[in-house]
């Protein structure tokens, strides 16, 4: 994808949601501090407790994961290299970079990836990325 308005608009998108994962990640940080029991009262305490932090953790690891696709989606930016499927090296089409502008692959290689998956067959971390 070429430089333009366009492009600057996607950066723009991409630099704005990853402020809004940050935000989302220290609120719920804090409110997981906040809501900890010091000494739980009983095991139906602790169990809620620990499946709180269960689901804050897997919270943060998706989050974590969104981080390192939005930022390489500026490193492509930068590299002149955004919206370029990884896959076929096509075009990704306008309509998926403004569903998911963090996009690695067109729709046809995304779903040839996610049958691939589904069929158990391992992939690197990029591909799986964008399931």
């Amino acid at each position: 994808m070429k430089n333009g308005p366009k492009f600057a608009i996607y950066r723009n998108t991409l630099e704005k949601k990853a402020e809004e994962v940050r935000r989302s990640m220290s609120a719920q940080k804090a409110a997981q501090v906040v809501a900890r029991l010091d000494i739980p009262s009983d095991e139906g305490d602790l169990s809620q407790q620990h499946h709180e932090e269960w689901i804050f953790l897997n919270r943060n690891t998706i989050d974590m994961k969104l981080l390192r696709e939005i930022s390489d989606a500026l490193q492509r930016i930068e590299h002149g290299t955004y919206g370029v499927c990884l896959e076929c090296e096509e075009p990704i089409s306008v309509k998926r970079l403004d569903a998911v502008p963090w996009a690695r692959y067109c729709v046809k290689c995304q779903e040839e990836i996610a049958a691939r998956i589904a069929a158990g067959e391992t992939v690197d971390d990029y591909q799986e990325a964008d399931r």
